[in-house]
């Protein structure tokens, strides 16, 4: 694991509070890497990134916990499209009020409820969740091992977790621990780890392994789409608006470089409890 101590929780919830509207107009209504396989426009690529992560994870029905929920895009598509119970969390209002309000339009407000809470504080019952489903936040988590812990605690009997993460590769060269802390920095990541930490992380916890992809090569063209767009618009004017925001829109190129040079890698991982 690759740790970036300088990440503050605050600063996460002061970039998110403040980006939300850039990341909707700019991106779409999910805050997520799209998986190419094509040609596919970047809200279809998005959407077939949802789609297969719950084709390995979801059952009809299933009691969801969605961690670092956004704007409710996923959480909702759950809802309607699985039939399951979703309470999504985020630590920014804004993105709880958004998430709230799509729920209410497209008519899902009452399978898909949305809470603005830090999740590593936020009491877990047991046994209360037969998914606990996250797309790209457990970056964020400041003690990932301790989280999974309680979120294991939290899964009824053959319950799931399952994940999209933005990953340290295993080569930990100090060009690639470089290009890795630059990333956290720049994306207010307190830490990265590998493939094989979130594995013992699980199997620490008490879950197996279902499903381990590395999805690196099908999601960088994200970046490269990005990169593209606020070369061409006038984003990048809005660094102004505050220090994080500067680091996150200069670390479009960071990221796409570390992708492309194996030191950031991009998994989907299930797991499920003993």
């Amino acid at each position: 694991m690759i740790s970036c101590p300088t990440i503050k929780k605050k600063s996460i919830r002061f970039h998110y509070n403040l980006a939300t509207p850039l990341y909707r107009l700019f991106w779409g209504h999910h805050i997520h890497h799209g998986l190419w396989s094509g040609d596919e426009s970047p809200r279809q690529a998005q959407q077939q990134l949802t789609d297969a992560l719950a084709r390995a994870a979801v059952r009809y029905g299933d009691r969801v916990l969605d961690v670092g929920c956004g704007m409710g895009g996923s959480a909702i598509y759950l809802a309607r499209e699985y039939g399951c119970q979703v309470r999504g969390v985020t630590v920014s209002r804004v993105q709880q009020g958004w998430a709230a309000a799509a729920a209410w339009w497209q008519r899902a407000g009452r399978d898909a409820q949305f809470r603005c809470a830090d999740v590593e504080a936020m009491p877990l019952d047991r046994q209360s969740f037969d998914l606990v489903w996250s797309i790209e936040c457990t970056e964020h988590l400041f003690d990932k091992p301790e989280f999974f812990r309680r979120a294991a605690g939290a899964l009824r009997p053959g319950g799931r977790i399952a994940i999209c993460a933005w990953l340290a590769g295993d080569d930990e060269s100090d060009e690639n621990r470089r290009q890795v802390e630059a990333v956290c920095k720049k994306f207010l990541c307190p830490s990265l780890g590998t493939m094989t930490d979130y594995q013992r992380w699980m199997s620490n916890a008490g879950l197996t392994l279902n499903v381990c992809q590395d999805w690196t090569d099908r999601v960088t063209k994200t970046w490269e789409i990005c990169l593209e767009r606020v070369r061409r618009s006038k984003l990048r004017y809005l660094a102004g608006l505050s220090s994080e925001t500067a680091e996150f829109l200069a670390g479009f190129e960071t990221i796409l470089q570390a992708y492309r040079s194996g030191a950031l890698r991009y998994g989907a991982l299930v797991f499920e409890l003993r």
